[in-house]
């Protein structure tokens, strides 16, 4: 593409050198830069993409977008106000602008986007809707799946992702848009067909600072919603029965359709009677002046909301209500979501993601509906993060379960030890231990484990890594329950 093509998409306040020049690339990280390249420098929470201009310029660059002037013979600069703006806007003019060709829901929320992605994709394909997936767990392009690298990639490969999977015949596309991503201008420039919001509670305040910014960030998303050009009929999903989605309705603009759900009488799409079984959840569901029976193979009160939800997508999809809750019946496991370790055993063993207070609570509070003997609970708090909620998160599990053990998550750059004195200050009762290793903590919980007790391994659900300072291990709660339990002595 020619250089004087992508200058035109975005507004620039200097050109030093000429636009006749051909880009064969895109890239922000000086060491993927290739020949005829474009480099766009960043401003990162860690690192300043200005400083590599010169690096980038060495392996090929051949433009520089930059904030500040850049003089040098051997490329053209491209003077901004800002660069991740610009990066937003070049990636969608240099892949084709993807997400028109495509189907596109977003889901924001604290909790509950990847089960709500994962269900409306599945109810899709179901359906004959060929569907891409961008989320916390994976990427999915057609029969490709790729690790996800973060929930929401940034813009550049964002885009990229988009016209993969509208190139292999995908005619939608469900992902998880953080509130990262929204702050970052990540998703800057698509428009959305639907966007789904599922609650908001404390989490990532060492990143935005208050639960009002961190509102704010989830907001942009729907706020964007009654801007849009190409796809001007958007619907918004919007749970009503969290104290934010009350607050979202305000920010939505008239001119687009709201669809509100949950388990209020107000709701348009409204659950009730569930019932929480260990094959799964079933409950009513009351929409559009027809009743439903839904039974969804996923356990808890808060995958009601999850599949409710992703029930409105599809709908404001174009799907059928009947085809949708039959497809949802067949629902696949959603990876270290209440996920359930096999062992033949009669005590369970379940591993999830719940990393903050509510999703911590909410997990408990369902496998207690399942009536266990002893509730046993290894958690811990990832080190760098809000500090705020590992008091927080100490007093819940002390609050609804019989026995913990606390232990590291991702500790990162902080002292494993500090971490767990601070999850310590909400613990009232001495109906706990601690133990670092997170192998070990696992391997104690489940040689506590007697008939009818439940062992719920939370923090890190899906994740196969362990983080440390200097170093990342392997470490999948999976592999290293499942070893355990084969440790453990058989009941007779």
């Amino acid at each position: 593409m020619q250089l004087e093509t992508l200058a035109a998409a975005i507004p620039i306040r200097q050109v030093i050198g000429t636009l006749d020049r051909p880009v064969e690339s895109i890239a922000y990280d000086s060491r993927r830069m290739q020949r005829n390249g474009m480099f766009v420098a960043l401003r990162g929470e860690k690192n300043d993409g200005h400083e590599f201009i010169s690096q980038a310029i060495e392996k090929g660059a051949s433009v520089i977008v930059t904030e500040r002037e850049e003089k040098t013979p051997r490329a053209t600069c491209l003077v901004v106000e800002n660069t991740r703006a610009a990066l937003a806007d070049l990636s969608a003019t240099f892949y084709g602008y993807p997400a028109r060709r495509l189907k596109l829901a977003a889901v924001t929320g604290t909790n509950g986007k990847t089960t709500t992605t994962f269900l409306i994709k599945h109810i899709c394909e179901k359906a004959g809707l060929r569907c891409g997936l961008i989320g916390t767990v994976r990427y999915e392009i057609g029969e490709r799946i790729l690790p996800a690298i973060r929930t929401t990639p940034e813009s550049l490969d964002l885009q990229e992702l988009l016209a993969q999977i509208a190139n292999v015949g995908c005619r939608a596309a469900a992902m998880e848009v953080s509130s990262h991503a929204l702050a970052q201008d990540r998703t800057r420039g698509l428009e959305w067909d639907i966007a789904v919001f599922t609650n908001l509670t404390q989490d990532h305040l060492d990143f935005h600072g208050t639960m009002e910014s961190y509102f704010d960030s989830k907001a942009k998303l729907f706020v964007q919603l009654g801007r849009q050009e190409k796809k001007p009929k958007p619907v918004a999903i919007v749970n009503i029965d969290d104290r934010y989605g009350e607050q979202m309705l305000n920010k939505i603009d008239k001119r687009v359709a709201v669809v509100t759900c949950g388990m209020s009488a107000r709701a348009d799409f409204r659950a009730s009677n569930y019932r929480v079984e260990f094959s799964g959840t079933s409950y009513q569901l009351d929409a559009g002046g027809k009743s439903y029976l839904v039974r969804v193979p996923l356990i808890g009160r808060f995958n009601v909301a999850n599949s409710v939800a992703a029930l409105a997508a599809a709908n404001a999809l174009g799907i059928s209500m009947r085809d949708a809750v039959l497809s949802l019946s067949k629902s696949p496991q959603v990876p270290g979501r209440l996920e359930i370790v096999p062992a033949r055993r009669q005590f369970q063993v379940f591993v999830d993601y719940a990393h903050t207070p509510d999703a911590l609570q909410n997990v408990l509070k369902t496998l207690r509906e399942l009536e266990p003997s002893r509730l046993i609970v290894v958690f811990g708090c990832g080190g760098n993060r809000d500090r705020q909620k590992r008091p927080l998160m100490g007093e819940i599990v002390d609050r609804n379960a019989d026995y913990a053990i606390i232990t590291s998550d991702n500790p990162r750059k902080e002292d494993p030890d500090a971490i767990i004195c601070e999850i310590e200050k909400g613990v009232r009762s001495n109906r706990y231990e601690k133990m670092i290793d997170r192998t070990e903590a696992i391997g104690r919980a489940i040689s506590l484990a007697q008939p009818r007790d439940i062992v719920l391994i939370a923090g890190k659900g899906h994740e196969n890594y362990q983080e440390f300072a200097d170093h990342t291990v392997p470490f999948d709660d999976i592999q290293v329950a499942r070893r355990a339990i084969e440790d453990h002595p058989m009941e007779f």
